[in-house]
């Protein structure tokens, strides 16, 4: 028997909107192999991660340029053509978000995400603006799957960990949740998504 669930915490990249830098650097650097090399050497992971932290799009470029000097329109591609990056919603996703809302359960949402970039998204997809309120990784200098970023949205938000049904793409932050003591559940798509909601009585 699964806990009576009364909070309901949302990710959003991957989870309510699609995410791919791909997109607009299949054009900027149309050669897949060098676009490969892009990704792994310049515009890495990690150094997209730091802006979720809290780092400045100015700083972060201005330390990948002093690096990659020849670079540079390239790097500073990146925050310039990121509304590219977020294409369209997961409607799916979206229809239970607003059902639930509506249905009146009490929907935060809980983010990495860059400062800037989280209000561009929220101008794109006004749906974002309808949860209770939103933790952003960068406007609290601490990012997922960093078990203080649960403590702090538990705790902004009043939640009881037992009863919070969490949904977020990383198995890492999934993982993080549950050791917290929320119910956290992986989203890989929309079947799975309605048996886990289903599961915890959301459905």
């Amino acid at each position: 028997m699964t806990a009576e669930i009364r909070h309901i915490v949302f990710d959003i990249g991957k989870v309510l909107i699609h995410y791919d830098p791909d997109i607009p650097f299949s054009r900027l650097i149309p050669d897949a192999t060098e676009r490969k090399w892009f990704f792994e050497n310049v515009c890495t992971h990690d150094w997209n991660v730091e802006q979720d932290r809290g780092r400045t799009w100015e700083e972060a470029e201005a330390l990948l340029i002093a690096k990659f000097p020849d670079q540079e329109l390239n790097i500073r591609g990146f925050r310039k053509y990121w509304h590219e990056m977020v294409p369209h919603p997961y409607q799916h996703s979206v229809d239970h978000l607003e059902r639930l809302i509506a249905e009146g359960r009490d929907v935060t949402l809980l983010t990495n995400f860059a400062d800037d970039t989280f209000d561009q998204a929220s101008e794109i997809f006004p749906f974002l603006k309808k949860p209770r309120g939103v933790t952003v990784s960068a406007r609290v200098g601490l990012i997922k799957p960093d078990t203080a970023i649960y403590d702090t949205h538990t705790k902004t938000f009043n939640l009881d960990p037992a009863k919070t049904f969490f949904i977020d793409d990383a198995p890492a932050n999934v993982d993080a949740a549950n050791a917290y003591g929320w119910n956290a559940v992986q989203y890989v798509g929309p079947e799975k998504l309605d048996a886990d909601l289903k599961r915890f009585g959301l459905l």
